[in-house]
C-alpha cells in the first residue's frame, strides 16, 4: 500500500529531489526494516542502512552531535579514521547492545573484514513500546540487514521508527533526497531520519507555524503523564559526491539548519546525532600503499550544504505524513498528523 508523502499533500519544498526522493537515490545505498508490532505493548524495530549495498567495504564518513543525550556507537573510530565500516543500524534506546552484537556477527559472517565496529544509533520509544521488555532480538537486526535493498523506502511506523513520536504526533522513519547539478554532471544527496522529537507548538511546515495553528484539544496531544518535549532525532546523510572526512563533517553540521526549519530547538535531554558518508570513495590501495583519490573542491560545496538543509527538512515532514495513528503500551495513543487540517492551514498562509 502506498503511504502518502508530504508532496502528495501539496506541501511545497525547495530543491529538486532524486527519482525516489529517498536515501536510496544515492547509488549503492540500501535500506531495510524489521518491524515489531505485537499485542498491546510491543511497538519497536530495527532499520538497517548498507552504504555499499551487497558489500562492507569502507566509505569516508564523519559525524556530528548537536546535543548528546543519546547514543551512536562506533563514532570514536569514525572520528579517528574518517571511515565507516559496514552497516548503520537504528533502533530503540535499550536495544543498542543486542543490535550491535548482531551487526558484528552479520559482518563477520561475510568474512570480508576481520573486525567490526558497527554504527548503531537510538531514540527512545518507551512511551508507546514496552522498551524494558527487550523485544528486539538478533534475528530482527539480521532481518533488517538481509531485507535491505535499493528502491523506495517505507516510511512512518516502520523499523527503528515504529514507536517514535514527532512534535507530539506519530513520527518514525522519513527520507528525502536532492539532485545537485555541478555543470559537468549531477550528484545525489540523500537523507534518512528517525524522528522522535519536538513539541507540537513548535511544529513548522513549509515556513508555516502549523503547530500553533492546530486547534486546542485536537487529537494528537499526548496525555499529560506522557510528555514529549525532550527527545531525539538521528539523521543519516549519504552522497555520491567524492568528499573527504573533513568535508563530510561540514555537511553533517548543516543538518541542524534543516531541523530548525521544522521547529526543532534541540532541548536539554535530546539526542540529536548525525552521520554523513560518501559512497564515492575510498579506492583500493595500490602495491605501493597509495590511494589515488578524488575530492570535490571545498569552495564549491554551498549547493550541497543547501541540498542537505532542504532534504533534512522534507525527510522529517515525510516521516510525520506517512506515520499512522498508533495505540501502544498502557493504552497510550498517538495520533497521526491530520493531513486535511494541515492543508487548510497551509492554504490560509498562501502555501
Amino acid at each position: 500500500m502506498h503511504k502518502p508523502r508530504a508532496r502528495d499533500l501539496g506541501i511545497p519544498f525547495e530543491g529538486n529531489p532524486g527519482p525516489l526522493n529517498a536515501l536510496t537515490d544515492v547509488p549503492g545505498v540500501w535500506v531495510g526494516h524489521s518491524t515489531l508490532i505485537e499485542g498491546e505493548a510491543v511497538r519497536t524495530g530495527v532499520t538497517a542502512i548498507r552504504p555499499r549495498g551487497d558489500g562492507v567495504q569502507p566509505v569516508f564518513a564523519a559525524w556530528y552531535s548537536l546535543n548528546g543525550c543519546g547514543e551512536m556507537t562506533g563514532t570514536t573510530w569514525v572520528e579517528e579514521s574518517g571511515l565507516l565500516h559496514g552497516p548503520v543500524m537504528l533502533t530503540n534506546t535499550f536495544s543498542v547492545g543486542i543490535v550491535h552484537q548482531a551487526a558484528i556477527d552479520w559482518v563477520l559472517r561475510l568474512q570480508q573484514i576481520p573486525f567490526g565496529l558497527p554504527v548503531v544509533a537510538e531514540t527512545y520509544d518507551g512511551k508507546l513500546n514496552d522498551i524494558r521488555g527487550s523485544h528486539v532480538k538478533p534475528e530482527h537486526a539480521w532481518q533488517a540487514l538481509e531485507t535491505a535493498a535499493p528502491g523506495p523506502v517505507v516510511e512512518g511506523n516502520v523499523g527503528g521508527g515504529t514507536g517514535m513520536i514527532c512534535y507530539e504526533f506519530k513520527g518514525g522513519i522519513g527520507t528525502a533526497s536532492r539532485r545537485v547539478d555541478t555543470g559537468n554532471r549531477a550528484y545525489i544527496l540523500g537523507t534518512l531520519v528517525q524522528a522522535n522529537h519536538g513539541s507540537r507548538s513548535h511544529l513548522v511546515i513549509a515556513g508555516v507555524p502549523v503547530g500553533r495553528e492546530l486547534p486546542d484539544g485536537l487529537p494528537g496531544h499526548l496525555p499529560d503523564e506522557v510528555p514529549q518535549k525532550n527527545s531525539s532525532i538521528i539523521v543519516i546523510i549519504a552522497t555520491d559526491l567524492p568528499l573527504l572526512p573533513h568535508q563530510l563533517k561540514r555537511l553533517a553540521r548543516r543538518v541542524p539548519l534543516g531541523l530548525a526549519r521544522t521547529g526543532a530547538i534541540s532541548s536539554y535531554s535530546s539526542g540529536d546525532i548525525f552521520l554523513a558518508f560518501s559512497s564515492a570513495g575510498p579506492c583500493d590501495v595500490d602495491e605501493d600503499g597509495m590511494r589515488h583519490l578524488e575530492a570535490y573542491d571545498d569552495w564549491r560545496l554551498d549547493p550541497f550544504f543547501e541540498a542537505c538543509v532542504q532534504a533534512v527538512e522534507e525527510a522529517v515532514i515525510n516521516a510525520m505524513v506517512a506515520a499512522e495513528t498508533m495505540m501502544g503500551r498502557d493504552g497510550v495513543t498517538v495520533q497521526a498528523l491530520p493531513h486535511q487540517q494541515v492543508q487548510e492551514i497551509l492554504r490560509k498562509y498562501g502555501r
